[in-house]
């Protein structure tokens, strides 16, 4: 199953090899356009993941704030996400298979609340 991650027309990752955890997919890196990341200073903790880190995503001079995460350190529960980006806040996130999208998870509904 092919998915993708697409924000302002712009493809941002597709990959036939993300993991799908909680309800989010988490691109290899190497399946991601990173010239259209730019680091954020936002950080959470998830108690069994460890310390999230955000990024930004660019598209045609629009930034969409906070729309992705990853774990430069994942706990040893968590080493599968290791290298990898999920993406949330309007990025859309689809399989190929059926066209469903991600956004509706708990793990997505807890972010969500913990940035608001």
């Amino acid at each position: 199953m092919t998915v993708k991650a697409t924000w302002n027309g712009t493809v941002i990752a597709e990959s036939d090899r993300t993991i799908k955890l909680e309800g989010n997919h988490y691109f290899p890196l190497g399946d991601v356009d990173q010239s259209l990341l730019q680091p954020s200073a936002k950080h959470s903790v998830c108690p069994w993941k460890g310390t999230a880190s955000y990024v930004d995503v660019v598209v045609a001079g629009e930034r969409k704030r906070n729309a992705g995460w990853y774990y430069p350190t994942p706990s040893p529960a968590a080493k599968e996400i290791a290298g990898r980006v999920a993406f949330w806040k309007g990025v859309k996130v689809t399989h190929d298979s059926d066209g469903t999208s991600n956004g509706t998870g708990r793990w997505s509904r807890m972010l969500h609340r913990a940035s608001s």
